[in-house]
């Protein structure tokens, strides 16, 4: 409303002033725009058979907002989520909606985060069939933080890949070089077939 912009976190319902959105155009977000645009594009090819099957596949993908209301996808944007994580997985898109899949969720996770190594140990270890491990991970924030809302993609495991997989380089070139004392904060996602289990979140200080 004119110059304040009321928003919400875990702390409650908070108002700042406006502000122009930050736009780096950053070659992972130019990737991300030209993986939504192409989906557009397919989405607006698609046949009313084919719409359907995606809007009929919408109602069973549940999400949580940031008030933590769930809701459904609409068949756009089903079709949308299932081609961006097989994109992610390196599979091809497809045109008709699948059957629906639910990965489990990683159950343990054993982070070794220094300056030199930066590596993850997970179970269930290998993944499942045609399941991968993505990695999302924060910027580098203070040791006494506590939440993050910033979380970024880094890598993907082989399919069914095992325990750990390695995330130095892909982290240093994204954020720099881990600083002894400050904290990064990871969200750990199964992916199969286009879909996604519910995120494995955890922390930890740079030792």
């Amino acid at each position: 409303m004119q110059g304040t912009t009321a928003g919400r976190n875990r702390f409650g319902q908070y108002e700042r002033s406006r502000a122009i959105p930050v736009n780096p155009n950053s070659g992972a977000q130019g990737l991300v725009r030209a993986r939504l645009s192409a989906n557009s594009a397919a989405w607006r090819a698609l046949t009313p058979a084919q719409r359907a099957g995606w809007s009929g596949l919408g109602t069973s993908m549940v999400r949580s907002d940031s008030l933590g209301q769930s809701y459904t996808l609409q068949g756009n944007q089903a079709h949308a989520s299932v081609n961006n994580n097989r994109l992610l997985s390196t599979l091809a898109v497809v045109a008709d909606a699948p059957a629906l899949v639910t990965p489990s969720t990683i159950t343990g996770v054993t982070l070794t985060l220094t300056a030199a190594s930066f590596s993850i140990a997970y179970l269930p270890t290998p993944m499942p069939a045609a399941t991968y491990l993505a990695v999302f991970a924060s910027p580098q924030r203070s040791a006494g933080r506590s939440y993050e809302g910033d979380f970024r993609f880094i890598k993907i495991s082989a399919v069914a890949g095992a325990s750990p997989i390695v995330i130095l380089t892909e982290y240093t070139a994204k954020f720099g070089v881990p600083v002894l004392g400050n904290r990064i904060f990871l969200s750990l996602v199964a992916v199969s077939l286009g879909f996604e289990s519910g995120p494995f979140i955890m922390s930890q200080v740079v030792a």
